[in-house]
């Protein structure tokens, strides 16, 4: 789904978003993704965990995330929750075309946003 949002000058913005993988400003990556305020990376989650979601807590100055699950969204596991918490990050669940609006609408809000994206296979 192709998404038209205004770009925050240096901000990485998610254009859009497939089967395939993602377009995030201007950059096409194939499958998974983690997208920060200032760079995206491609991702290979072995499973949504505090190791999988490491990068994350490495990366600082984030106090929320949120979690593109494909084309459902799903529960986060309560240990996982417990573990960003620890970290000072919120956690949310949705289906991936969610999280990624979502994460438009948040970072043009300059709020501490990054995004943990499955495709939506």
């Amino acid at each position: 789904m192709e998404l038209t949002p205004s770009s925050p000058a240096g901000r990485q913005l998610i254009e859009r978003y497939g089967a395939t993988g993602f377009r995030v400003s201007g950059i096409v990556y194939a499958g998974p993704v983690l997208v920060f305020a200032d760079r995206t990376v491609a991702w290979q989650p072995a499973a949504f965990s505090i190791e999988g979601l490491a990068p994350l807590v490495e990366h600082g100055g984030i106090e929320l995330v949120l979690l593109g699950l494909g084309r459902r969204g799903g529960p986060v596991a309560p240990a996982l929750r417990t573990a960003l918490k620890a970290h000072g990050i919120a956690v949310e669940a949705m289906d991936t075309g969610a999280a990624c609006r979502t994460y438009n609408v948040l970072l043009a809000e300059d709020r501490l946003v990054a995004a943990a994206l499955l495709p939506t296979v």
